[in-house]
């Protein structure tokens, strides 16, 4: 899943005791200011009707090998994504087409010595309502949204944060309306209660620490040790 990142650039300048001054929209974003909290989507932003159809965590998926109908089977892909199978084993499903994994399941069983194999994947049920996270967690990628979901709820199905991930560089991506936005937080001032845990909601696009995703960001992220209450902005 992709999503498109302008670069994002603004500019901190200090005073002479040190102060940093009030943060300045420029022609990239336009900074809310006076607002910490991220608006929710419209209705209609969490339908992604443009969405790939790439194979997710819970997404059910049915499995035929030609020849070998012990093989068949339809099975649910685990909630990191893997799916295992006789012969081919463990198989990391997430973010491939139905013709991509096929294509994986193939590999392996040529490794286990099947001849020729001949694999076909069809999706019978996908999960739409998922985010997806990227940078600094042991397991990217997407994941279901379900009710009351917040940041840090995101985190720990993403089996939480590497080990040196930058907690106060994490971006939140949304679309609300006509609107592209982003909200920049510092997990390690939500753990200790400096503001509240921020809501996440499907189509969000979380960016924890360094990414490629994340190096977009640069002057963006670097405000975020100075920062008090989250970032709001509006991209352009």
């Amino acid at each position: 899943m992709r999503f498109p990142v302008p670069v994002l650039c603004l500019a901190l300048a200090a005073t002479a005791c040190g102060s940093p001054e009030p943060l300045q929209s420029n022609g990239s974003l336009t900074v809310v200011q006076g607002s910490s909290v991220l608006p929710p989507p419209d209705r209609g932003d969490l339908v992604a009707a443009d969405r790939p159809a790439l194979i997710g965590p819970l997404d059910t998926i049915e499995v035929s090998v030609f020849g070998i109908p012990d093989l068949d089977r339809e099975m649910q892909v685990d909630a990191s994504g893997r799916i295992a199978m006789p012969l081919a084993g463990t198989i990391d499903a997430r973010g491939k087409t139905a013709e991509e994994l096929a294509t994986a399941i193939e590999i392996a069983l040529k490794a286990r010595y099947v001849r020729k194999p001949q694999v076909t994947v069809n999706i019978k049920s996908s999960v739409s309502q998922v985010v997806t996270i990227d940078g600094s967690v042991v397991e990217p990628g997407l994941y279901p949204v379900t009710n009351q979901m917040t940041l840090m709820r995101v985190v720990a199905s993403a089996k939480g944060l590497t080990e040196f991930a930058k907690q106060e560089e994490v971006v939140i991506l949304r679309t609300v309306g006509d609107k592209r936005m982003a909200g920049l937080y510092d997990i390690s001032a939500i753990r200790r209660g400096a503001y509240d845990d921020p809501p996440v909601y499907a189509n969000d696009v979380i960016i924890v620490g360094d990414s490629p995703q994340r190096r977009l960001f640069r002057d963006f992220v670097s405000l975020s040790p100075v920062l008090a209450a989250p970032l709001i902005a509006v991209l352009q």
